[in-house]
C-alpha cells in the first residue's frame, strides 16, 4: 500500500483475487475443468476463424462477423481464464493495481464491442432475409469494415470511460476481491467512498450498450419473423428460422447474465452468485458461440470437412 498524498489514508497497490475455492484438492479439479474449457473455446473459436479465412465460399457479410466475432471471443476469454488457471495452483493469488486496471480495461472493452456487434449481425440477418435481392449492394465491403470498426471504438471508449471511473476512486483497504477476475462491481464493492456517482454512470452505461442493442435485435427479429412467414417454402422458412436460431441463441447466454450483473443495483451484489454467473458471458459464451454455428451450420461442416478430406479447401 501508498500514502495518498495530503491524506492519511492509504491506498492499496495491489489487490488478491479470491477465486473460487481455496481447498487444493478442489482448486486442482477446477483447474483441470476450466483449462479444458479454454482450450476447447481458443480452439473452436481459431478454428472457425481459420475456415472463413481460407474458404471462399465463405467470404461473404455474415461469415465476416462471425469471424470477428471467433476473434472476439478468443481475446475476451484469454483476458480472465490464463491468471484464473494460474491462480487456482499458485500460493499467490495478487495482481497489481495496474494490472486490475488493464484487465477490467479489456474484458469491458470486448465485451461491450460483443454487444455491438451482435446487432451489427442481427442487422446482417434482417437484410438477408427481408431484401434479399439488394443484399450485397445494402451490405457491402466497405459498410461492413465501417460496422466493425464502429463497434470496436465504441466498446473500446465506454469502456475506458467506465473504468476510468472504477480505478480512480480510492482503494483504502481491504484489498480482496471476491471474484476471480477484476470485474468492476466486485472491484467497486472496496471503494473507501460514497459509490452513488459511479453507480449512476453505470446505469446509464448498461441502458446505452445493453438495453439499445437488444431493443435493435429484437426490431430486427420482429421484421425477420413477418418477413419469414409469408414465405411460401417450408424448406426456404426452415432455413432462414436455423441461421437465426443460431444467433438468438448466443445472443440469449451473453447478454442475459450480463445484463443482470450490471443493471442491478450494486447494493444487491452478491459475490459468490455473481462469480458463477459471470461464467455464462465469459467462458461459456465463448465456448458456445464456436459450438452453435459449426454444428447448425453446412458451410462450415462443408468447409471442415474439405480440410480434413484435402488438407486445404478449394479458393
Amino acid at each position: 500500500m501508498w500514502v495518498i498524498p495530503g491524506n492519511n489514508q492509504t491506498r492499496v497497490s495491489k489487490f488478491i483475487l479470491l477465486g473460487f475455492s481455496s481447498d487444493p484438492t478442489t482448486s486442482s479439479i477446477l483447474f483441470i475443468v476450466f483449462l479444458l474449457i479454454y482450450l476447447s473455446s481458443v480452439m473452436g473459436n481459431g478454428l472457425i476463424s481459420l475456415l472463413i479465412c481460407l474458404d471462399s465460399h465463405l467470404h461473404t457479410p455474415m461469415y465476416f462477423f462471425l469471424c470477428i466475432l471467433a476473434m472476439l471471443d478468443m481475446a475476451y476469454v484469454t483476458t480472465t481464464m490464463p491468471q484464473m488457471l494460474v491462480h487456482l495452483l499458485a500460493h499467490s493469488k495478487t495482481i497489481s493495481f495496474a494490472g486490475c486496471w488493464i484487465q477490467m480495461y479489456l474484458f469491458g472493452a470486448l465485451a461491450l464491442t460483443e454487444c455491438t456487434l451482435f446487432v451489427v449481425m442481427a442487422y446482417d440477418r434482417y437484410v438477408a432475409i427481408c431484401y434479399p435481392l439488394h443484399y450485397t449492394v445494402i451490405l457491402n465491403w466497405g459498410l461492413c469494415i465501417r460496422l466493425t470498426t464502429g463497434s470496436l471504438v465504441c466498446g473500446f471508449l465506454s469502456a475506458l470511460l467506465h473504468t476510468s471511473f472504477t480505478m480512480s476512486l480510492p482503494y483504502c483497504g481491504p484489498n480482496k476481491v471476491n471474484h476471480y477476475f477484476c470485474e468492476g462491481p466486485a472491484v467497486l464493492s472496496l471503494a473507501c467512498m460514497d459509490t452513488h456517482l459511479i453507480e449512476m454512470v453505470d446505469q446509464v452505461l448498461s441502458i446505452l450498450m445493453c438495453l439499445i442493442p437488444i431493443s435493435l435485435i429484437m426490431t430486427s427479429y420482429i421484421h425477420i419473423v413477418m418477413t419469414v412467414l409469408k414465405i411460401k417454402s417450408s424448406q426456404a422458412r426452415c432455413k432462414a428460422f436455423s441461421t437465426c436460431t443460431s444467433h438468438l441463441t448466443v445472443v440469449t447466454f451473453f447478454y442475459g447474465p450480463g445484463t443482470y450483473i450490471y443493471m442491478r443495483p450494486n447494493s444487491s451484489y452478491s459475490p459468490e452468485r455473481d462469480k458463477q454467473i459471470s461464467l455464462f458471458y465469459n467462458a461459456f459464451s465463448a465456448l458456445l458461440n464456436p459450438m452453435v454455428y459449426s454444428l447448425r451450420n453446412r458451410d462450415i461442416k462443408r468447409a471442415f470437412l474439405k480440410v480434413l478430406a484435402h488438407g486445404r479447401v478449394d479458393y
